[in-house]
């Protein structure tokens, strides 16, 4: 049966989540269809753009991506924090960048209502938009709605375009992120349609490459890294760009038989974050094999287990 949302996501547990969302009947979202000869290199694009746009709407940040052939991954983080502290104008100018107001907030804007009830109501519908602002469920749907209308206008068709839910996993601390942006930055990687970081085109890891290339301090659009993890004052991933950067290098080397060997010593990354070295390349090639909805240590899968009401957690153990 399926699982509730709620029951999945829980900024409680954790801010932090790597979806996946995926074509039905491994329709193509992008790339060259080999049977039809078909190309449909362009969606890659539109996917790309699509997130950017919603980022500057909605208060989810996005870490890292990856746009595949018939899929895509995203791992965002939840700013709940960000979304609570907006005024209330500001909650309006974001909603309106991507939607139509009603009259009534039109109306508000311009202080042209006339009794305390149409305050009251739109205070309401402002709020709900507040809600949603940092509801990952609205990012994805917004996100995955635009690029279905889309395809199926450009296919002529109608009809489902991608699977009824998207896939998310809790990473529910800073090992388990770490390992999810890996496993997503990798994949064209993997998947043998790039060979290094800088050609992974549609990628969050060529993204920052070339904005260090451009001397720009962090790539448009996505999370910052922030380097110290105990600091409360900064908005970021807890981690060095540089230090990343070298884990994810490291990791893409050990796919590759060939080059299996020009590294033989971890990051230090790795030793930081204690993760050992068998253990990282299990999870950066087998993530999505599992039936886990949440990554991390043992201690953390108890908590998270209570606050989101559940008996059972499938938890992918990364210690």
């Amino acid at each position: 049966m399926t699982t509730a949302r709620k029951q999945l996501i829980s900024v409680d547990a954790t801010s932090y989540y790597h979806c996946v969302s995926r074509c039905v009947r491994r329709s193509y979202l992008c790339g060259k269809d080999a049977q039809t000869g078909t190309c449909y290199e362009h969606r890659r694009l539109w996917i790309e753009q699509r997130i950017y746009a919603l980022t500057h709407v909605y208060c989810i940040d996005i870490c890292a991506y990856a746009i595949m052939s018939n899929h895509y991954h995203l791992v965002a983080n939840i700013n709940k924090v960000q979304a609570t502290a907006l005024s209330q104008h500001e909650v309006v100018e974001r909603w309106g960048r991507t939607h139509k107001l009603p009259v009534l907030i039109q109306r508000w804007l311009s202080n042209q209502l006339s009794d305390k009830a149409e305050q009251e109501k739109c205070v309401e519908i402002i709020e709900t938009w507040r809600e949603r602002l940092w509801n990952l469920s609205w990012f994805m749907k917004e996100l995955n709605f635009d690029i279905a209308c889309k395809a199926n206008q450009e296919d002529n068709c109608t009809g489902h375009f991608w699977e009824s839910r998207f896939k998310s996993q809790a990473l529910l601390d800073e090992k388990a992120l770490a390992a999810a942006m890996a496993y997503v930055d990798l994949n064209p990687i993997r998947a043998g349609i790039a060979t290094t970081l800088e050609t992974s085109d549609y990628t969050s890891i060529k993204a920052r490459l070339n904005a260090l290339k451009n001397q720009q301090p962090t790539a448009p659009c996505l999370h910052p890294f922030i380097g110290n993890p105990t600091n409360k004052m900064s908005n970021g991933i807890p981690l060095r760009l540089i230090d990343y950067i070298e884990l994810v290098d490291w990791t893409a080397r050990q796919f590759r038989e060939d080059k299996a060997q020009m590294n033989q010593h971890l990051p230090a990354i790795l030793a930081r974050l204690d993760v050992t070295q068998t253990n990282w390349l299990k999870v950066c090639t087998h993530m999505e094999k599992t039936r886990a909805t949440a990554i991390g240590t043992r201690t953390l899968a108890l908590k998270t287990k209570a606050v989101l009401n559940k008996e059972r957690l499938h938890v992918y153990h990364l210690e």
